[in-house]
């Protein structure tokens, strides 16, 4: 049985190696370009895969293995139940698979080239973000906030045709509907999230409420207006999603003249994780036409890999770096003896906790201090303040994704409610800003995962986590230090070293729940989270 099984997996090797290379190159490309025409050769070769994917009668052999209890090696089980959890997501009809590829590409490219304008201006998204940030004129903050949500006015009509067309797909498969399916063939479950984020919402409730009248005080007088005439538009982001820069430490200042990519290439490459040939083949400016986000891509399973950004010279683009990055080295130093099939990171949370763990230094005193050359007098004035911040920043966004876990998951259980009214109810009750008065616009379809990357956002709240149990079990176990709140792991390649081969390597040699207690010692857990963030401001 395990020579038959060895068998088909070679005809899928064969299969989906190279094809997987032509749909991550040419969506790359169609990022880059902006161009219709590059957008449609991606979703070309989409289908293709997904047509691969959706082979009934692959599958059914998949399916005879599996059912058979006859698969004993444990790398050839492994094999076989990621590779069965990829073909049962996609045994629903070709043409329905098709018609969500195709509309998904046509809300990406809407999402990549649209630009709104405010007073005839057409602004990027680097530009709303600075006006929200820094305009304390409240009718440029207002328009522009609104200006920022017009894209989901034409988005949303065609992102819950997506959500049906992908409920229709997974009730054909017998699941109660796409986010259900999804978490189930990703080795989750629904019961579990919600026990967490459960427990999130009371860890983090009283804390974030104090929080939030220490921002509205700030506001309030930063902006010259009473803190009842607070609205969403005054705190600095779009979805509130990070919280204003409440407390006295300009970030930026130490970045305004530095070489940001030069920066990380430098910090990486000090701990033994060399990206110098990641950063050649990566997009790290703007261009006209160009996705105006972040991402890394894994090409082909065998080292080329690319990160895209839109670098500015500021802590948030620092930040962006670090944890594109952090996703970058785990794909580039899976161990390349896996199968192809294993050698990618053992669960989408599994490679945000890295990227998130390295994306915290940028706001982190000792890295600035070692990496930019800032006094230790100016190292220890800022110490308070970075900490408040990052706590800040923690416990927005934790309330942030409360709301869209929760909205999401219910968005999927019945797309026909009123999901304008349901987005506000969430943002009220988690976030806590008022709602504009007779506000009735799909706010919640300009949030770009919304809709072209389901069932995922809870995963961000998830690599937090585990970012916090790393960096604890880095600090404490590998440089044997009990300084949890400063450490920076500049120059150290101990730290390169134990990620390489005691996290990285594995690949998705194991599910994720014991990747962690084989790296760590212990179960996922959001005590560390709790110990750094869930605190009281530091004095």
């Amino acid at each position: 049985m395990e020579e038959q099984l060895i068998e088909l997996l070679q005809e899928y090797y064969a299969k989906i190696d190279p094809l997987t290379k032509k749909v991550n190159l040419s969506y790359f490309d169609a990022s880059i370009s902006g161009k219709e025409s590059d957008y449609e050769r991606s979703a070309a070769y989409q289908i293709e895969i997904s047509k691969y994917y959706s082979n009934k009668e692959m599958f059914r052999q998949l399916k005879k293995f599996k059912e058979s209890d006859k698969i004993k090696d444990p790398v050839l089980k492994r094999e076989l139940d990621l590779i069965y959890n990829e073909f049962a997501a996609n045994q629903f009809d070709e043409k329905l698979h098709e018609e969500i590829i195709n509309l998904s590409t046509k809300i990406e490219q809407k999402f990549s080239t649209y630009r709104p304008k405010v007073d005839g201006k057409q602004l990027t998204d680097n530009e709303i973000d600075e006006i929200l940030e820094k305009s304390t004129d409240p009718k440029e903050l207002e328009e522009t906030w609104k200006a920022s949500k017009e894209i989901g006015q034409i988005v949303a009509d065609d992102v819950i045709k997506l959500v049906k067309l992908r409920n229709k797909g997974a009730r054909e498969l017998g699941y109660e509907n796409y986010h259900e399916m999804s978490l189930i063939l990703s080795e989750q479950n629904s019961e579990d999230l919600d026990k967490l984020f459960d427990e999130l919402n009371d860890l983090t409730k009283e804390g974030f409420g104090k929080l939030k009248k220490e921002m509205d005080d700030y506001l309030s007088i930063k902006l010259g207006i009473g803190e009842s005439e607070l609205m969403p538009w005054h705190y600095e982001d779009k979805f509130f999603q990070l919280g204003p820069k409440i407390y006295n430490v300009d970030l930026d200042k130490y970045y305004k003249d530095q070489n940001i990519a030069e920066l990380t290439k430098k910090y990486f490459n000090g701990i033994n994780l060399s990206i110098d040939d990641i950063i050649e083949k990566s997009d790290l400016y703007e261009k006209d036409g160009k996705y105006q986000h972040a991402y890394c891509m894994d090409i082909d399973r065998k080292g080329d890999v690319r990160v895209v950004c839109n670098i500015k010279p500021n802590q948030k683009w620092m930040s962006t770096m670090l944890h594109e990055f952090g996703h970058a080295v785990y794909d580039k130093l899976v161990s390349p003896k896996l199968p192809w099939q294993l050698r990618s990171h053992a669960h989408i949370f599994t490679t945000e906790a890295i990227a998130m763990m390295f994306g915290r230094f940028a706001q982190n005193p000792e890295w600035i201090f070692k990496m930019i050359g800032i006094s230790e007098e100016e190292k220890n004035q800022i110490n308070a303040e970075c900490c408040n911040s990052l706590r800040l920043e923690q416990l927005t966004f934790s309330r942030w994704v409360q709301v869209m876990y929760r909205f999401e998951r219910e968005m999927y259980s019945n797309p026909d409610q009123n999901l304008n009214y349901l987005w506000w109810k969430l943002v009220e009750e988690y976030q806590l800003p008022k709602k504009p008065e007779g506000r009735n616009e799909p706010d919640w379809a300009s949030k770009i995962h919304v809709a072209l990357y389901p069932a995922y956002y809870h995963n961000y709240m998830l690599g937090e986590l585990l970012a916090s149990q790393l960096y604890v079990f880095i600090t404490t176990k590998v440089l044997k230090s009990d300084d949890v709140k400063n450490e920076s792991f500049v120059g150290i390649s101990d730290v390169g070293e134990y990620l390489k081969n005691l996290f990285f390597s594995y690949g998705a040699l194991y599910p994720w729940n014991s990747l962690i207690v084989k790296s760590t010692g212990e179960e996922l857990t959001a005590k560390y989270y709790a110990q750094q963030f869930v605190t009281e401001s530091f004095k």
